[in-house]
């Protein structure tokens, strides 16, 4: 198992108390605490309410009690986290879950109490109905409307918090809590860096931690923390790889902005490859391609070989199958609906990241040298699809290696699969695929076929890369994870 990266050092700081940032805010609140509500002590007993502190965050908050000794929380006791995507008015709604509790009045001898924004509606009530049966208002409509006005505000509260509550996930367990706050302050740091950063690649990654914070609170609603131990600790060194990536990036976007400026004190222009050059400077020459002709080992359908660079060959020896919408490369020619590429092309920059390089190292891991890995093999491990949201977003990240493959910036072995071959690739490596012939007989595809498929073009691939290695691309971004 690949040990996980050192943590970020401000990763050990978020949320370790409460306020970090703002210490005057938590003795405002714990003085407050003291003066209207139980704080946390030995005279209180289970049954008491303690006054909870809130402390508000961008994907949800953390609510903590007050120590009767003076101390701060080190453990908060509730965590709420909102979802994903959420809109302006639904966090509005969801705020409304951590004002300070409702003060109620006891209603005399009947059972019960009525909140003290209740008694003020029917005090107002009350007024406005007087008001109203002196200006003529039938008293038919005046007294219903006085005796409706506060049951409907107890009514009407109670309706809107229930509304809000389907937007967030409340955990509030010791262990749960303990759990999601390490997971908040590596979240809480990837959100520090996308503010300050116009990276897309950073930017995705705070969405990604959102999504990893709400899935983690999900799975702790449901269950305790030993019994979703396995889901839990996938989610976790996730989230450590977020932290681990932008913090590269970061690094990398500062060394860059350095090494941009001269001794001089000018600035260097830099273009990425095949990016616009200044006017008047013509592009580099590159290297000499080089192609390799082939037959292709299923029958009537050539693959197309795309061109390699000799000084940059090189292989992860790990392959990426892929299915994708039919293309024609040149005006004649075989459409291609099916491609291979090297597993390190996902690490490509002009591939949507970081969900490229978290899809290879799910890719690479556990492997055997030369495999090829079909992408529905992936689904597959991955609970048959329901574990891609918190991997990457696998559409737009092959979408990209198309492009790349097209335009000629890595290698890859391009197909032109029948609809059986390329049905039983996309299918698990357990479905069948039914055909029906033309004597009006079902065939079916299983297991073996697909082997077979796959087999063909492992021989196939093998001997291309005899030759010459497949060229990943050029600029490649760093794995998540590297051998210790």
């Amino acid at each position: 198992m690949t040990p996980l990266r050192t943590l970020p050092q401000a990763a050990g700081v978020h949320h370790q108390r409460p306020f970090t940032r703002d210490a005057g805010r938590w003795k405002r609140e714990s003085s407050r605490a003291l003066r209207t509500g139980h704080v946390r002590g030995h005279a209180c007993t289970a049954a008491c309410g303690l006054v909870l502190v809130h402390e508000r965050t961008l994907w949800g908050w953390l609510a903590w009690t007050v120590p009767g000794d003076g101390s701060q929380p080190e453990v908060p006791h509730q965590i709420g986290v909102l979802t994903p995507g959420v809109t302006v008015w639904q966090r509005l709604a969801v705020r409304s879950l951590t004002r300070r509790p409702a003060r109620r009045l006891a209603v005399g001898t009947v059972p019960g109490s009525l909140r003290l924004s209740a008694a003020a509606v029917a005090l107002i009530s009350v007024m406005v109905g007087l008001f109203a049966l002196s200006r003529g208002v039938p008293l038919s409509v005046t007294v219903p409307t006085v005796l409706l006005a506060p049951l409907l505000t107890e009514y009407l509260l109670d309706q809107f918090d229930a509304r809000a509550r389907a937007y967030v996930r409340i955990v509030e367990a010791d262990a749960a809590c303990r759990y999601l706050q390490r997971l908040a302050a590596l979240h809480t740091c990837i959100l520090q860096a996308a503010a300050g950063s116009d990276r897309y690649e950073v930017r995705r990654s705070a969405e990604v931690g959102h999504r990893l914070l709400w899935d983690a609170a999900g799975l702790l609603q449901d269950q305790d923390t030993r019994t979703a131990s396995p889901r839990l600790i996938d989610r976790e060194r996730l989230m450590v790889q977020l932290a681990d990536q932008v913090a590269q990036l970061l690094e990398r976007t500062r060394t860059c902005a350095h090494s941009a400026t001269g001794e001089a004190g000018q600035p260097r222009r830099s273009f990425a490859p095949g990016g616009p050059l200044p006017h008047g400077f013509e592009p580099a020459a590159q290297p000499p391609l080089s192609s390799t002709p082939a037959t292709s080992p299923l029958k009537g359908h050539r693959p197309v070989i795309r061109t390699q660079r000799d000084d940059e060959a090189g292989s992860t020896e790990v392959y990426l199958l892929f299915a994708h919408e039919p293309y024609y490369p040149d005006a004649g020619t075989q459409e291609i609906n099916t491609t291979v590429v090297t597993a390190a092309s996902l690490l490509h920059p002009h591939v949507l990241q970081p969900d490229g390089a978290r899809i290879h190292d799910r890719l690479t891991q556990g492997r055997t040298p030369g495999e090829i890995i079909p992408l529905s093999t992936l689904t597959h491990e991955l609970d048959g699809g329901a574990g891609w949201p918190w991997v990457g977003d696998w559409e737009t990240v092959t979408t990209d290696l198309v492009q790349l493959v097209r335009q000629g910036e890595c290698d890859a072995l391009s197909l032109g699969l029948p609809e059986i071959a390329r049905a039983l690739l996309q299918a698990g490596p357990d479905t069948h695929v039914c055909a029906f012939g033309g004597a009006g007989q079902d065939i079916t595809y299983g297991p073996q076929e697909r082997a077979a498929v796959l087999a063909k073009i492992a021989v196939f691939l093998t001997a291309l890369v005899a030759e010459r290695a497949f060229w990943p691309g050029d600029g490649l971004l760093p794995p998540l994870f590297r051998q210790v």
